[in-house]
């Protein structure tokens, strides 16, 4: 699993979208080779409306001849605050640089995603940013 540095810099890359923004207001995730859709292998994550691809901590959305990057929006359901979960929720692991969780950026951070919540490592502690719908796609 990618650390949150080098997931940093990953979106940091990305380039702004041709559609007019009254239209269409996300990033575009330029040279994008894979195509998503059913059973391509990469879990599926619902966002407002919509399916986006989860791909490397990136959500992908294919539609009108490119891929554009979204961003989970904090929100009421997925705040970014403090919310320290119970000790014993991760009493076997704690998430890291050796996790298998997937990661999604949530905001302005990466969160990971366990049990159909985003946890936000944080300190000594990890946060729960809220509940997240996932399918396995393939």
């Amino acid at each position: 699993m990618r650390s949150i540095l080098a997931m940093a810099a990953i979106f940091a890359t990305a380039s702004a979208c041709a559609v007019a923004p009254s239209e269409h207001e996300a990033e575009i995730h330029s040279d994008h080779a894979h195509v998503h859709g059913e059973n391509c292998g990469h879990v599926k994550v619902w966002h407002v409306d919509h399916w986006d691809y989860l791909h490397d901590g990136h959500l992908h959305y294919a539609h009108d001849g490119h891929v554009d990057e979204h961003v989970l929006e904090v929100s009421t359901e997925n705040p970014d605050g403090e919310a320290p979960m119970a000790a014993d929720v991760h009493a076997d692991h704690m998430h890291g640089d050796s996790d298998t969780h997937l990661m999604v950026r949530h905001g302005d951070h990466m969160d990971y995603i366990h049990d159909g919540h985003l946890h936000y490592v944080h300190g000594d502690h990890v946060d729960d940013h809220g509940p997240i719908t996932i399918e396995e796609n393939g």
